[in-house]
């Protein structure tokens, strides 16, 4: 059976960046997802990437301690997810795959302004693509810039990669009843109050009648593993 799947974003966390001592970038960690993507790359797979910046800082959490405003905190984050993006980039380059960051901030000293034809032509090419800055403007979260950039380079899906290995009835941490699922439509996910992304983002998802897989990132799941199938995850499409 063909794999309904060939261009996909791939959604990561800051944290996955982190050590385990909390500092936050660690470069083992940072490796192993670089040679994870390059594995996918080579399996046939074009590859756009969307990184938080939480493990650097939460402009959200920022705003709510009161002491700076939300958009100057936004601002903040979007910075942290270019210094992410830069880190992968080199890793991923380190790998054998050709890199490239593009920032919705404009830094033409740093790297390479986002727009979409020159992204479109990368990921053509086989090149992976770093998208950094998030949406470019303030009060929205990386979840939404993936969808958004997923939308806009007509990928086939979005791959959150997270903490766990899908979508569950309840927290699985703390529930041993949670039940995961393998799939669900857009609605069900809603009506559920599952909660599979943000608001804005899942909204734009449904509207785009974009699929979205959850799964790990963490071994022995890979990026590979999720997209052939081959690893536990959640497809949440139309």
């Amino acid at each position: 059976m063909t794999n309904p799947f060939r261009r996909v974003l791939v959604k990561l966390s800051g944290e996955a960046f982190m050590a385990p001592d909390g500092y936050w970038l660690d470069p083992q960690t940072l490796s192993a997802l670089a040679e994870d993507i390059a594995a996918a790359t080579k399996s046939g797979f074009e590859i756009a990437l969307v990184v938080g910046g939480g493990n650097i800082i939460r402009g959200a959490r920022m705003s709510a301690a009161g002491w700076i405003d939300r958009a100057t905190a936004d601002a903040m984050g979007m910075l942290a997810t270019v210094m992410n993006s830069l880190a992968l980039e080199t890793a991923l380059n380190a790998a054998g795959v050709s890199a490239r960051t593009m920032s919705a901030v404009s830094m033409p000293t740093i790297c390479e302004t986002y727009a979409r034809q020159p992204a479109l032509h990368y990921l053509a090419r086989g090149q992976v693509v770093v998208l950094a800055g998030g949406t470019g403007n303030p009060f929205f979260t990386t979840d939404t810039s993936a969808v958004l950039r997923a939308a806009e380079l007509r990928c086939d899906a979005v791959l959150k990669a997270t903490q766990v290995d899908g979508v569950y009835s309840a927290d699985p941490k703390t529930d041993p009843n949670a039940k995961r699922y393998d799939r669900l439509t857009h609605d069900e996910a809603i009506a559920r109050d599952l909660r599979v992304m943000d608001t804005a983002a899942f909204a734009l998802a449904r509207e785009s009648k974009l699929p979205v897989i959850v799964g790990s990132v963490h071994p022995p799941s890979s990026v590979t593993r999720i997209l052939e199938r081959r690893a536990p995850s959640t497809i949440v499409a139309p």
